[in-house]
């Protein structure tokens, strides 16, 4: 377990040699119902108790235990009808004139340039499913250029930096550079920081990138009672994408974020490899809209696709999101008669516009009411794999608490490849999203003039625009003009 380490201060004058647990730490335990923790104790070593006694202190037991009972209690009880989300409340793709989009993108441009939007990245999770362990961000989905999420998202920011430099028409200054605020997990923290320093930040300066860690919570069994990994380990989980706003908030980086001049945070998650990041024509639109929380939507392509879909609670209730699993499947084959669409259509694709005042306010709201999803899990512990509970908290727990919300919908072929399982399985593989996104890029290439030619199928090849040449296929006549390209290849600067 490696060697001993210094004494906290917290267990400083525990005899680690007695044949019971401190007596104080035993009524506190048994206060929350969690006595069993220490039921090694006479098996262990000094060196073991100390690990063990310095687990216990580092958790926060009231707080854990406040989140334990709440979501046990609110599981199985009735849900709140659903209902669609009203077409006033969504931005569709029909309804938007040109004139709009180029309002919107001026817009965002602007504010961009003012330093008023900050981009926050979801990075917590592995590529476990990938058959990878480095963080998935580092994931390689098998483009020309060979670059990894990470390094499409970082140039992404760059190029909207420059787009909104050349918009402003500043020789002197340009633009203030956007901040990205980077969520890892203990699982992927250390590895995450020492990619950006190999490689240099990808171009961005290191100084305007935070990175920190979302928080974990205890496993814990049917009735409660924590699951110990080891005799001197609480089992714990990350605590899911929505940990970001408890993490903002113990981490101050909402001040941080105030001081920088920050105003609207984008917020997406590091497996789509056709996320537009620090998009200017949605956050255009909420600054026209004065929207405190908004998010991007696919129309859902079928009514047994496996994605979360957004819905009313109750009559006029709040914007939530409906698992796909929770959906009854009477209600997720519904079609709207006037339109002749699915009634709940409107797919979660975890791409968010929030303001700084509403996550402010939801910092605290969601840490108050403490409730967590539960997903039971096989868990390892000290009696092998151990069927318990994992909880979460997920991004769009948020919705509930916002005084205006809007969903704006986008072109999934132009906006959503997800990365989430091994090539070879049917849907959201490393293969599909390469190719959606070398056949976005090819379009492309086309409407700028120019030709592609390939030796394979045209479906299953394109080629690949660097992010550093363009955004969404604007600045590509001259390059592209006149000029046949081969597939597979990377066009760049």
């Amino acid at each position: 377990m490696g060697e001993l380490m210094p004494l906290p201060a917290t267990t400083t004058g525990v005899d680690l040699n007695a044949a019971f647990p401190p007596v104080a730490l035993m009524e506190r335990l048994k206060d929350y119902g969690q006595e069993d923790a220490l039921a090694h104790w006479p098996q262990l070593s000094p060196r073991e108790r100390q690990l063990l006694l310095h687990d216990l202190q580092s958790l926060d037991l009231p707080r854990i235990d406040r989140i334990i009972r709440c979501s046990l209690t609110s599981q199985g009880l009735p849900i709140a009808a659903i209902e669609p989300v009203p077409q006033s409340n969504v931005s569709t793709l029909e309804e938007r004139t040109a004139e709009e989009r180029e309002r919107w993108w001026k817009m965002g441009l602007k504010a961009i340039s003012q330093g008023k939007l900050a981009v926050l990245l979801l990075a917590g999770g592995q590529g476990t499913r990938l058959g990878s362990s480095d963080p998935k961000g580092c994931f390689n989905i098998g483009l020309p250029s060979g670059k990894s999420l990470f390094q499409i998202q970082a140039e992404r920011i760059l190029c909207v930096q420059k787009l909104a430099s050349q918009d402003i028409n500043e020789d002197s200054t340009g633009c203030l550079p956007i901040h990205w605020y980077i969520m890892t997990s203990p699982f992927t923290n250390e590895a995450t920081r020492k990619y950006f320093e190999t490689h240099k930040y990808f171009g961005l300066s290191a100084d305007q990138i935070t990175f920190f860690q979302q928080g974990t919570i205890p496993c814990v069994s049917k009735d409660g009672r924590f699951i110990m990994e080891t005799p001197v380990k609480v089992a714990k989980a990350p605590d899911g994408n929505g940990g970001v706003y408890s993490a903002l908030k113990s981490k101050r980086l909402l001040e941080d974020m105030a001081a920088r001049g920050v105003k609207y945070i984008d917020c997406y998650g590091v497996d789509n490899a056709l996320v537009r990041v620090a998009d200017p024509s949605f956050l255009g639109y909420c600054i026209d809209k004065g929207i405190s929380a908004a998010a991007k939507v696919v129309r859902k392509a079928y009514p047994q696709e496996k994605v979360g879909v957004f819905v009313r609670r109750g009559k006029g209730g709040p914007l939530t999101v409906v698992e796909y699993s929770e959906l009854d499947t009477n209600l997720a084959s519904e079609i709207n008669q006037e339109t002749g669409r699915l009634r709940f259509c409107w797919s979660n694709i975890c791409l968010h516009m929030f303001t700084l005042d509403f996550l402010k306010q939801v910092a605290d709201g969601l840490e108050k009411d403490s409730i967590y999803h539960l997903a039971e899990k096989k868990i390892p512990s000290i009696h092998g794999q151990t069927v318990g509970l994992k909880l979460e908290q997920f991004i769009f727990d948020a919705f509930p608490y916002a005084p205006s919300t809007a969903l704006f919908e986008v072109l999934r072929e132009e906006e959503f490849a997800p990365v989430k399982n091994a090539n070879g399985s049917s849907f959201d593989t490393p293969d599909s999203a390469r190719l959606l996104v070398l056949r976005l890029h090819t379009r492309w290439v086309v409407a700028a003039g120019g030709f592609v030619t390939h030796s394979v199928p045209l479906y299953s090849t394109g080629v690949e625009v660097s992010p550093l040449r363009s955004y969404t296929g604007e600045n590509l006549e001259a390059l592209c003009r006149g000029r046949t390209f081969h597939a597979p290849c990377e066009i760049t600067c």
